[in-house]
């Protein structure tokens, strides 16, 4: 997987000196989540760390093909999340929304029948709406 390469190629890079903020020469290191930083020089404390800040919250909307949503969410399941909640501590939240417009509007039978399947399957908020056409 490109994951375990991307890390391989972290773990075997080249440490290289860089030059701290007192002018100092100091180490750079990499940790097992490609952050990066420097070690400063030595002072009586110990040698002082500094990380760049690393991203915390993903966001991420795709829409999927309603003829293919399950082979589309199989790969973001995949490719995406799989990596996503390999991540130390990683709390994800994943959500499907969907949004149907029927121009004839819906018979009263799949009213009736998509409610109920969303009312089994635990949806949060969903409904039908009725669009007022012209008069008063």
């Amino acid at each position: 997987m490109k994951a375990e390469r991307t890390r391989k190629q972290l773990d075997n890079k080249v440490r290289e000196p860089v030059t701290g903020p007192t002018g100092e020469s100091a180490a750079t290191t990499s940790t097992a989540s490609g952050s990066t930083g420097t070690v400063g020089p030595t002072s009586g404390t110990g040698p002082t760390v500094q990380l760049r800040p690393q991203p915390r919250p993903f966001h991420g909307p795709m829409k999927l093909d309603a003829g293919r949503t399950g082979r589309d969410a199989r790969k973001v399941a995949d490719e995406v999340l799989a990596n996503l909640a390999g991540l130390v501590e990683a709390e994800l939240t994943v959500t499907l929304d969907i949004s149907a417009r029927i121009p004839d509007g819906v018979p009263d039978n799949m009213v009736r029948t998509v409610t109920e399947n969303c009312s089994t399957l635990k949806f949060g908020e969903q409904g039908f709406e009725s669009e007022c056409r012209g008069g008063v």
